[in-house]
């Protein structure tokens, strides 16, 4: 029986899961039906996702123990495997609607994993409009992050829709590695193991205390300097999104064109993330001044970032974070843009000056006071580390194909805990920005209204950063009169035509956060 332990990242997943704050993480594929697709289409998917009861690494593997509060904490492979229970079936009464689908992948994303079993579940659903239908796909952080889960995702489908008819079903894949190679490299778990370990990490820890010494140094010699761009994590405003949570989740989405973020990019020199933090900086700006709430520092983000190589195809989790402001405090969405920039460029040359054997030792100091605020009960009691989570997660460029179905929207769903009473996460694919905005019920009643403001953000900032028209030139006391047929006429452009911004969603896109 193959066995992995889990690294300090993974095992902060499991330890601070409750039935109130739930560590999972998933996923709404929406897809379009094929032109030919019989009336049983659905029936027989769903047939054959129970009849097909091969599994490929990461959804055979279940934790050895249901304990989760320990050192020795190991995934193993399981042939166990109840697809009754993993595979769900959902309708919506038809022709469902945004709002429906939304409240449906709510209450989903609100149900904790069962940790006795492997932690996936995977709901078919349909009734969508439009000849469409969806899959609500969730599995536990501890074993999966969204890089690894956007490959994941890829290894399942087929650029071609042909060659999409033959794919097995996500759980038979195909394993990444070796297992026998693996045996051989990764040791049974034990006690001397871990002893091992962990005196190897002690040397590591060593070797790179010089190195966390002075990037935890410089945090420290910011703290309370608004002239430097870096933010500082815990010197943050306290917000309506940092309180209590409770068990029931929302959750809402947005599209935006790709086209339209790298135009706004190319005119202001940002990079795409720094977009989607303005975007989101600007969304929550006006959600928080709508009800009187706005803080007068600015909100900032924690945005995490993957230290996986490009050719690591494992699971788990393998991320650090940096932390930078998104100008909620600042009116002008130019100026807006340009101090997120700053800020964000800050922050990454922040933690790239750290060698990669220091990056979890710093995620984890940087998480520790968190980690340890939910284990006392003080979740949401304490400052906040940072305001929200935001996450931009790269998908495929190109368009997609499962079992004949076109894929049209990937909208992720993500973490709400004590203290973080709303995540952001966005995933590009095929042209499009996908944004899944995943909120506690009761702390942030009108989700939906930030999904659509975000939209709006980007006719804000596409305004903000537009071509000016040249101004024509002023005469002068001295200036000699021309007739209208010589004088030349102020060179104009045409004024770009403005998109209309895409429909709120409670769960898909549609024509309009």
């Amino acid at each position: 029986m193959e066995k992995k332990r889990l690294n300090p990242v993974d095992l902060s997943w499991l330890v601070t899961d409750s039935r109130v704050t739930p560590n999972h993480v998933g996923g709404l594929l929406v897809f379009q039906l094929p032109e030919d697709a019989p009336r049983d289409y659905l029936r027989t998917m769903l047939t054959d996702f129970r009849a097909h009861n091969r599994f490929t690494a990461p959804w055979n593997l279940k934790l050895k123990s249901a304990v989760t509060i320990n050192p020795l904490a190991t995934w193993v492979q399981t042939e166990d495997i109840d697809l009754e229970y993993h595979i769900r079936h959902a309708a919506l009464p038809w022709p469902g609607g945004e709002r429906e689908l939304g409240e449906l992948v709510g209450r989903l994303q609100s149900t904790p994993i069962d940790l006795t079993r492997p932690p996936w579940e995977c709901t078919l659903i349909e009734g969508l409009e439009d000849n469409r239908f969806g899959l609500f796909i969730k599995m536990h952080h501890a074993l999966i992050d969204g890089v690894s889960g956007m490959k994941l995702l890829q290894k399942a489908m087929s650029a071609s829709q042909k060659a999409s008819l033959q794919q097995a079903p996500f759980w038979d894949q195909g394993a990444s590695v070796n297992p026998a190679r693996e045996r051989r490299e990764r040791p049974e778990p034990s006690i001397a193991q871990a002893t091992a370990m962990a005196m190897k990490a002690l040397n590591l820890s060593v070797e790179t205390l010089p190195h966390l010494a002075s990037a935890f140094g410089k945090i420290v010699r910011r703290i309370g300097d608004p002239s430097e761009g870096l933010a500082v994590p815990f010197n943050t405003p306290q917000s309506l999104f940092n309180g209590r949570v409770h068990g029931k989740r929302r959750f809402a989405t947005q599209q935006v064109p790709l086209e339209r973020m790298r135009a706004v990019c190319e005119a202001s020199g940002a990079t795409l993330n720094d977009v989607v933090l303005t975007l989101c900086g600007t969304a929550l700006r006006r959600f928080l001044l709508e009800r009187d709430a706005l803080p007068d520092k600015p909100l900032t983000a924690g945005i995490p970032i993957s230290v996986r190589p490009s050719d690591d195809d494992g699971t788990g989790n393998a991320i650090s974070f940096i932390v930078a402001t998104m100008g909620t405090d600042i009116e002008d969405a130019r100026l807006r843009l340009q101090t997120v920039q700053a800020s964000a460029h800050e922050a990454k040359a922040h933690v790239q000056s750290l060698p990669r054997l220091a990056m979890t030792q710093y995620t984890m100091l940087l998480m520790a006071p968190t980690i340890l605020a939910l284990l006392l009960g003080m979740g949401g009691r304490t400052p906040p580390m940072f305001n929200m989570t935001i996450s931009n997660v790269p998908g495929p460029a190109k368009p997609l194909y499962f079992m004949g179905a076109q894929l049209l929207a990937v909208y992720p769903a993500s973490i709400v805990t004590h203290g973080q009473a709303m995540n952001i996460t966005c995933q590009s694919y095929n042209g499009q920005m996908n944004f899944g905005f995943t909120a506690c019920h009761a702390s942030v009643p009108s989700v939906q209204r930030i999904a659509v403001y975000l939209g709006e953000a980007m006719d804000e900032l596409e305004q903000a950063f537009r071509p000016r028209k040249a101004a024509p030139a002023k005469k002068t006391a001295t200036a000699k009169k021309t007739t209208p047929a010589k004088q030349a006429a102020p060179a104009q452009k045409a004024a770009p035509r403005k998109r209309a911004p895409r429909k709120p969603a409670e769960a898909a896109p549609t024509e309009n956060p």
